[in-house]
């Protein structure tokens, strides 16, 4: 399970500095249109990062309180992997092929990492 975890911290925090650092471009690369100021996706980013770091917290501090642990990320990791697929089904989710094969691609990867928790709670 922990090694679990570790993937989710590693996933999460790569994604959520690149967003703080380079919101536009790391859309622009992986084929999302692009919005008018990076304000929304720096706010993303920081959120997942956020997540990173509670869970690091509980990887570090197991009988400390407060942190996430595998419970609490599954109804993230679903709810993430559900706003995701939703513009995919509807049509509206990225303007190029690219973006659809990435956002879909990190709804499957949410989508697993939630079941592999469910499993192993």
């Amino acid at each position: 399970m922990q090694q679990l975890l570790w993937i989710e911290v590693i996933l999460k925090a790569a994604a959520g500095v690149t967003l703080i650092i380079l919101p536009l471009s790391a859309i622009r690369l992986v084929g999302m249109q692009r919005p008018e100021t990076g304000f929304w996706p720096r706010l993303l980013g920081a959120v997942v990062l956020g997540i990173a770091a509670g869970v690091f917290m509980t990887l570090q501090f197991p009988d400390a309180k407060g942190g996430i642990g595998p419970a609490g990320l599954i109804p993230i990791n679903l709810a993430g992997a559900g706003a995701m697929i939703a513009p995919l089904i509807m049509g509206t989710a990225a303007p190029t092929r690219r973006g659809k094969a990435f956002i879909l691609a990190n709804a499957v990867a949410l989508l697993s990492l939630a079941f592999l928790e469910i499993a192993h709670i």
